[in-house]
């Protein structure tokens, strides 16, 4: 049950596929029935989903135990082919989703055996196949959660180099129409280039009131082009450009706000528009501080809050009332072409879920949940 060998075999799945997925979900659940653990399997518009849920039976609640949510996504963006083939060099496992998360996912995997018995504290396990999906409109987690999927507290394994992600920005993601003039290609000074103008109206949306703002957990919004398609023939000045911009906005920040800011920018049209809101749970909660007396007991120095710049399935959780926070190992270079994770952190990273699990109980006897005003998925800037 090594953390690390369960991770390198994870990696070696290109899960930005439908056949890899589909082959390492699969493994995930010959992985936990191999433990006898009980697997229960679905599928949520063609990908499969892997659950298993363990202990919490004999304790003094058995009907109505502490619930842990344990989430994670098998999912990974597109990368070149030798990037699922892993390689360590020293303390670093490289490959796509060292990171973000199949490192994460193989700990959680491990801890949930080690917590298989515990009686106080039930644990459920869920892995996902839609995290990094670009349908941000049908997630596997939120039908989940919708059709009756709960705990008391969840964590989601994102990176986080072991601090405890108790914010996460918004995400606002823009279609935008540009408008120019066609011309012959040979006579461009006759046209007006929406191209060019779209260039410069993105440099525009970054230099927007809201993006100089800050926040105590963030020291500015991101603001990225993701995508540029224009023109429609060689010989022509381009009368038409669509860009997609994706913007990730702070706590305090309202979303209608910045899209009222974009749609005074000349010859700039607002085409659609996706949010999703914020995420803030209080650093006072008590399962947070459970889980970080539990890391606490597996890393030197303070397992801080941060705040996370993008956004992940945690907020399913909140909408829900479910306090959730993003908890992972120690890595970098997510998304990117050396994606690595710490082996070490794996390591601390599975045995600070284990801790915490074990301490949970106490600290609940200690201090009494509370679902009240500091937990809240953010409406705009009603922070």
């Amino acid at each position: 049950m090594d953390e690390r060998v369960l991770a390198e075999r994870l990696i070696t799945y290109d899960t930005s596929t439908l056949d890899g997925l589909r082959a390492a979900a699969g493994f995930v659940k010959g992985w936990l029935e191999s433990r006898e653990l009980e697997v229960k399997s679905l599928e949520h518009d063609g990908l499969p989903v892997v659950m298993v849920d363990v202990g919490g039976r004999g304790g003094p609640n058995p009907e109505n135990p502490p619930t842990v949510i344990l989430h994670g996504h098998l999912d990974v963006v597109p990368a070149y082919a030798h990037q699922f083939e892993p390689r360590i060099e020293g303390d670093r496992l490289i490959g796509r989703g060292a990171y973000d998360m199949k490192g994460a996912l193989a700990a959680m995997m491990c801890a949930v055996k080690d917590v298989a018995d515990n009686p106080d504290v039930r644990v459920r396990f869920v892995c996902v196949p839609d995290e990094e999906s670009d349908d941000v409109s049908s997630r596997s987690i939120d039908a989940l959660v919708s059709g009756g999927y709960r705990g008391d507290f969840a964590i989601t394994g994102e990176p986080t180099d072991l601090h405890i992600g108790v914010q996460a920005k918004g995400v606002l993601a823009v279609r935008v129409a540009v408008h120019g003039r066609a011309a012959h290609g040979s006579t461009p000074w006759l046209g007006d280039n929406a191209i060019l103008k779209a260039h410069d109206a993105f440099r525009r949306i970054e230099t927007l009131p809201f993006s100089r703002e800050s926040s105590d957990l963030f020291d500015r919004p991101s603001i990225n082009l993701a995508r540029i398609e224009g023109g429609d023939a060689f010989n022509k000045v381009p009368d038409r450009c669509t860009m997609d911009v994706d913007i990730r906005f702070l706590p305090t920040q309202d979303a209608g706000d910045i899209l009222s800011q974009i749609r005074a920018i000349p010859d700039v049209e607002v085409l659609k528009c996706f949010t999703r809101a914020p995420a803030v749970v209080s650093r006072r909660n008590p399962y947070v501080r459970a889980l970080r007396d539990g890391i606490g007991r597996s890393i030197e120095g303070e397992a801080m809050s941060v705040g996370r710049d993008g956004a992940s399935d945690a907020i399913a959780f909140l909408e829900a009332g479910i306090p959730a926070v993003e908890f992972g190992p120690v890595g970098a270079g997510h998304h990117g072409p050396d994606e690595w994770v710490s082996i070490a952190s794996l390591k601390r990273f599975r045995q600070a879920l284990t801790d915490f699990v074990t301490l949970l109980p106490t600290w609940l006897e200690r201090e009494a949940p509370d679902g009240g005003p500091d937990l809240r998925a953010v409406e705009g800037g009603l922070a």
